[in-house]
């Protein structure tokens, strides 16, 4: 995919209902619009991160995604070889479960399109050479690399690591558990940048139809009645910043990948068109809530409380935004989904990040709770003079080639052993970088005795298909991670130019 000489153009239409005829004959507009058609291997991508009972607006919705998938296909003139829906749910589950219970594993079967479970295709090796990277190489679904045309179609949200989540964020979906952990901490805006330099849409539609504000995983509902589409990534998530009243200057991922050259942030580089003003989509999202929350203010007036002290030096940042703090603050969430009574239940817990320094106001039965390999601190804990010590290892030595996977029945089982090892002990330690957000939702739950959201058959079934597959596939010569550069397809990004960095970040918020 090489850059236009047009400008980028990010259209706004209304709707106000998950009518999927109505989303198809409004994306298919869209496409005429912005003269697209789709071609070769086409790749859709939605936001499946988790859905079920309390996930309900944390992913795209089915009849969104049918809507974009028929319009595809009414603009299709014989050059599609391949039309697919792919997608690498959240917290370690298996994306066979996150599709069925999203409605999009009915959808996809009822209108016969052809769908992907990003953890059981081959991963293979995408060389990076930008300046400013974190690592030589990532990894990504064989589907997501042979890609000619790709279609991101996320949900608008708000992100407790990175303020919103719209279409750059989003990447975090074409990596399977095992790649995409690995930096994802500190540094988790600079990862994402990277990863723009995997694939690149053609075309993007988020379902604002329904946002959801404040979280990633559990979201409050707000209504926007909105579809929103574009050409270019970085230009849409400039469009959607402006929604919400957020400089997109000041999204650390958003700005990197423009200043990287992947598009425009100023409005003036922008065009934008629809049935909907930007200042009439600015007032329906009036006030919304974003994330980007540090955690001692938000479990403040709880039983919890929380210490947060800088991340090791080598990362150059005062918090962990991306890593063990956002974890835990989406860990309650979903406790809280489930278990009505949580924070009644919860017992006075202290629980600390990275190298903090100061005092715990610790009482005699409480519960401690040290998070990450990065936590440290020194001092007493009643009568005990406890000492925590960094077990952080500089991402240097971390290799993708070499990562292992923790899938949710090895959390259960690491989680387990470290409750019973802490038994009768001052404090419990939870190690990581980044600590999961299945491991808080294990670690809370135990602590408070809470309601377990983990006791679902459904899930456990789609575990057993999962890792049946991938035994089968094994049998037959399938290799989970395939060494050495691959075949690209066309939606490949080619020929950026980066562009200095902030040069017009004051005209972005005009």
């Amino acid at each position: 995919m090489k850059p236009s000489d047009q400008k980028p153009h990010v259209i706004i239409r209304h709707c106000d209902e998950y009518d999927p005829e109505r989303i198809r004959e409004i994306i298919r507009e869209g496409l005429e619009i912005l003269d697209l058609r789709p071609r070769g291997r086409t790749l859709v991508k939605p936001n499946l991160v988790m859905a079920g009972e309390g996930f309900e607006n944390a992913h795209t919705r089915p009849e969104f995604l049918e809507g974009v998938v028929q319009a595809l296909r009414d603009r299709d003139e014989g050059e599609v070889s391949e039309l697919a829906v792919g997608e690498r749910c959240g917290i370690t589950m298996p994306t066979r479960h996150t599709y069925k219970q999203s409605g999009a594993e009915a959808m996809c079967k009822r209108i016969k399109v052809k769908r992907y479970f990003f953890e059981e295709e081959p991963q293979v090796e995408i060389p990076l050479s930008h300046e400013g990277r974190l690592r030589d190489y990532l990894f990504t679904p064989e589907p997501v690399a042979k890609a000619d045309f790709f279609v991101n179609a996320p949900k608008f949200k708000a992100h407790p690591w990175t303020t919103v989540t719209f279409g750059n964020k989003a990447y975090i979906g074409i990596q399977d558990d095992r790649h995409r952990l690995i930096d994802h901490d500190a540094k988790l805006d600079e990862k994402i940048a990277d990863l723009q330099y995997i694939v690149q849409p053609s075309f993007l539609a988020i379902d604002a139809i329904i946002a959801g504000e404040g979280r990633m995983l559990t979201p409050v509902p707000r209504k926007l009645g909105l579809i929103v589409m574009g050409n270019n990534q970085c230009a849409f998530d400039a469009v959607c910043c402006q929604i919400v009243g957020i400089n997109p200057f000041t999204v650390d991922h958003i700005r990197m990948a423009h200043e990287r050259g992947f598009g425009p942030l100023d409005l003036s580089q922008i065009e934008i068109s629809g049935d909907v003003t930007l200042e009439e989509a600015q007032k329906r999202a009036e006030g919304f809530e974003v994330g980007l929350v540090r955690v001692e203010k938000y479990f403040e007036g709880t039983n919890i409380t929380a210490y947060a002290g800088p991340p090791p030096r080598s990362e150059g940042k005062d918090y962990c935004w991306g890593g063990c703090p956002g974890a835990m603050e989406e860990a309650i969430e979903i406790l809280r989904q489930v278990d009505a009574e949580l924070d009644d239940k919860m017992p006075r817990t202290h629980v600390i990040f990275g190298n903090y320094q100061g005092d715990i106001d610790y009482q005699e039965g409480d519960q401690v709770v040290f998070i990450g390999d990065c936590a440290q601190w020194r001092g007493q804990l009643g009568d005990e003079l406890v000492s925590v010590e960094s077990l952080y290892r500089h991402r240097s030595t971390l290799d993708p080639y070499t990562a292992e996977s923790e899938d949710a029945l090895r959390k259960f089982a690491k989680v387990a052993g470290v409750m019973r090892k802490s038994k009768n002990k001052s404090h419990i330690r939870l190690t990581g970088c980044p600590v999961s957000v299945t491991e808080h939702v294990l670690t809370l739950g135990q602590l408070a005795k809470a309601t377990d959201p983990t006791r679902d058959l459904s899930a456990a079934f789609a575990y057993l298909q999962w890792k049946g597959a991938m035994g089968l596939k094994a049998l037959v010569g399938h290799r989970y991670q395939v060494k050495g550069e691959t075949e690209r397809g066309q939606a490949a990004p080619t020929d950026l130019v980066p562009v200095k960095p902030n040069a017009d970040a004051d005209n972005a918020a005009e």
